[in-house]
């Protein structure tokens, strides 16, 4: 699979990596209590931080204020009834990245393994992998010469769980611990994640069959922020009648964010399925909602 999607330049300072772990445990918080709305002095109190200092760190790491991001993820739960917002959906789908004002210039190029490399399951790679924390939570990303081959959500369970789920999708490979060659990867991706300028191109390696590659293809056509359902993914690669086919690809992405399949809902408006859990989904399409908005 080769893509490449290109969106127009915003200006954003850069955030030490180190910061975003506040912001992250208040993204769980504000998730986990969207129902009782809290305010800026206890979600600040939440995370040991005064709430003006708070508020200026969730606005450097999420883009978006606390209360703004708060608004969306309660506007997720009024959007269960989509009849009518599946046609918006679908023109979205089909304009591509042309359709939002503030998107900004990303080159994001996806390389795909050989029939044979995919069959040796890394054989003859390294992986240099690191666990850091992110925008939305603590994350664990492998990197090969040609990219980023893998980005989980990894706040539970603990790391040896995760690195655990990594080696087994690319047991035959070789894997580093190397936290100061993954951080640039991982500044360029959470900068994907929150919608910003990049300098130069974030490259993915990826592995997976034609059928997967293809709808993740796919994938990256979905402009950020917006949502589709499995029913306009399966009709973009010509395969209308395959919307289960679909959700079993979507569910293998090993590369979460960066290929978005957070962005795919059902066709009634529910947010499900999602390997990382329900709350993370809903977490992620709420942040992207406000930082496109802001």
């Amino acid at each position: 699979m080769n893509a490449m999607t290109s969106i127009h330049p915003s200006s954003h300072p850069a955030v030490r990596l180190e910061a975003f772990e506040p912001v992250a445990r208040a993204i769980d918080f504000l998730t986990a209590n969207a129902e009782t709305h809290p305010g800026l002095e206890e979600t600040a109190a939440h995370v040991g931080l005064s709430p003006a200092h708070f508020q200026r760190m969730f606005k450097a790491g999420a883009g978006v204020s606390p209360k703004r991001f708060l608004q969306y993820l309660a506007a997720q739960e009024a959007k269960r009834a989509m009849a009518e917002g599946e046609d918006v959906l679908s023109a979205s789908f089909s304009a591509g990245l042309s359709g939002s004002s503030r998107l900004h210039d990303l080159f994001l190029a996806s390389e795909a393994m050989t029939p044979g490399e995919y069959r040796r399951r890394g054989a003859g790679l390294v992986i240099r992998y690191a666990f850091l924390n992110g925008p939305l939570g603590r994350v664990l990303i492998g990197v090969t010469d040609k990219g980023v081959c893998w980005l989980s959500f990894a706040d539970e369970g603990g790391d040896d769980l995760h690195l655990a789920e990594m080696t087994h999708d690319w047991e035959a490979a070789q894997f580093v611990q190397d936290k100061d060659y993954v951080a640039p990867f991982a500044a360029q991706a959470f900068a994907f994640a929150l919608n910003r300028k990049m300098e130069e191109p974030l490259r993915l390696h990826v592995r997976g069959t034609n059928f997967q590659l293809k709808v993740w293809e796919a994938l990256l056509k979905i402009p950020y922020g917006a949502r589709c359902t499995y029913g306009d993914i399966a009709s973009d690669i010509g395969k209308p009648k395959a919307n289960r086919a679909v959700g079993a690809a979507v569910g293998a992405n090993l590369i979460s964010v960066l290929i978005p399949c957070h962005r795919v809902i059902l066709s009634s408006g529910v947010i499900h399925n999602y390997r990382w859990g329900v709350a993370r989904k809903k977490a992620v399409l709420a942040m992207e909602e406000a930082v496109r908005a802001a």
